[in-house]
């Protein structure tokens, strides 16, 4: 009988497990549900990225694009083929997590199995626990319990598949980007090509991948979050590999394994504070300042440039993310919320588990082992990080011709149209201690 292939984070061929089962029963359907529950909180960079991956797997398999519930669009789907088995890799996020129990009791109910093989992760959220066996809370010891359990190797493409298709299907959105941002290529194809030329530079990015002006970081998150490579494949190729940058980047998709399996425990922590306390501390109206955060007008030249190239690129290099949030929530005591709201509507590798969970960590509220005391100094992290001034210079161009780009002078900020600083740094840290003493 025929299966469905019902392909969600995993817009990918090539080590996909989920669809080389499908493959090996004969016929497959390859369904892709547009689900307005998803769709709709997404914001531009996130649509337009997800329609051009999508149309990148269809000129690869014949896509079938249907638009609605999922509990019903997906049985609906079965009936039609006739198909007694739906196949997917198994999603561990609070609303796919539900989502897909609902489906299952629906596809139950007509007689069709749903089939979970694989994950978007190397190690499945649950799997690696303590010797308590409950799931681990800080980042060293799960992610040398990570590595000691591994995982599978990758799989090849199926070949010879014979695909089957639906009557009435919904042709892929077209969505428009606002003025000024552009997004990287899609699809399996970009995410290889990038993950090729990344390593020929892999040696160094234990040292580059703190410099914004540098083009040092793999770039592959965007491809993570869709699924258009896996991270089994990174780690297979990584496993060949001795440098201290090799070693460094398995670290940090250690990191996302980590929040992932952070969020599967605590799911309301998407949302809340994973360390409660914080829930209590004094944050002020973010009506004061928030908008000129988002803007990229806070005078704080490394924050400002960082919010410019977020709306630039729906993407912020690692390093300004936590200077720019930290800004957020100890310069401007505005809730870490507000600016995880912000980075998920603008952002196209907008992950929740790793977007939240990483505003936590620079709120304190999070897994950091080192809680609310570490306050980014923006001006002394931007010299440190930006010697040159070349991203500052980059993407707050008003800045290009000032002596000092990271700190520049009330004349030089007068003759360009450069804001002055929306706050005192040293008196908002200050503040921000005297306030997180308040709920020790």
């Amino acid at each position: 009988m025929p299966a469905v292939m019902w392909f969600r984070r995993d817009l990918r061929t090539r080590d996909n497990p989920a669809l080389l089962q499908a493959a090996a029963e004969g016929e497959v359907l390859p369904l892709f549900v547009l689900d307005p529950r998803l769709w709709g909180p997404a914001g531009p960079s996130r649509r337009s990225y997800l329609t051009a991956s999508l149309r990148s797997l269809g000129a690869d398999v014949p896509l079938a694009v249907v638009h609605g519930d999922p509990v019903r669009r997906v049985v609906e789907a079965a009936r039609e083929v006739g198909a007694d088995r739906v196949h997917v890799a198994a999603d561990y996020g609070p609303y796919g997590h539900a989502r897909d129990l609902e489906v299952e009791r629906a596809l139950a109910e007509a007689g069709v199995e749903l089939v979970r093989t694989g994950s978007p992760y190397a190690v499945a959220p649950g799997r690696v626990t303590n010797g308590s066996g409950e799931p681990y809370k800080v980042y060293t010891p799960f992610s040398k319990a990570w590595a000691d359990h591994g995982w599978r190797a990758p799989v090849d493409a199926p070949t010879g598949v014979t695909w089957v298709s639906l009557e009435d299907t919904t042709d892929v959105p077209e969505t428009a980007l606002p003025a000024g941002l552009e997004l990287p290529e899609a699809g399996e194809a970009a995410a290889h090509r990038r993950w090729a030329d990344f390593l020929d530079v892999i040696a160094d990015y234990a040292d580059d991948r703190d410099k914004p002006a540098v083009d040092g970081t793999s770039r592959l998150s965007v491809h993570l979050k869709y699924g258009e490579v896996h991270p089994r494949t990174l780690l297979a190729d990584l496993a060949t590999l001795r440098s201290a940058g090799a070693a460094t980047y398995r670290k940090e998709l250690a990191w996302r394994e980590f929040y992932a399996d952070v969020l599967f425990a605590r799911p309301d922590t998407a949302r809340d504070y994973l360390k409660p306390d914080y829930g209590r501390m004094r944050y002020d109206d973010p009506a004061d300042h928030l908008e000129a955060w988002q803007e990229g007008r806070t005078g704080f030249p490394i924050v400002d440039a960082g919010m410019r190239q977020l709306r630039g690129m729906g993407w912020v290099h690692n390093r300004v993310r936590m200077i720019v949030a930290s800004f957020l929530v100890k310069d401007l005591h505005v809730e870490w919320q507000h600016g995880a709201r912000h980075f998920l509507h603008w952002l196209v590798d907008g992950d929740l588990a790793s977007n939240n969970h990483g505003w936590q960590w620079v709120a304190g509220s999070g897994t950091d082992a080192a809680p609310y005391f570490r306050v980014f100094n923006p001006t002394s992290q931007g010299r440190k990080f930006d010697p040159r001034g070349d991203y500052v210079r980059r993407w707050v161009p008003e800045l290009a011709d000032v002596a000092d780009p990271h700190d520049p002078s009330a004349d030089d900020r007068d003759r360009v149209g450069y804001p002055h600083p929306v706050v005192d740094h040293a008196e908002e840290r200050r503040e921000a201690l005297d306030r997180w003493e308040e709920i020790r």
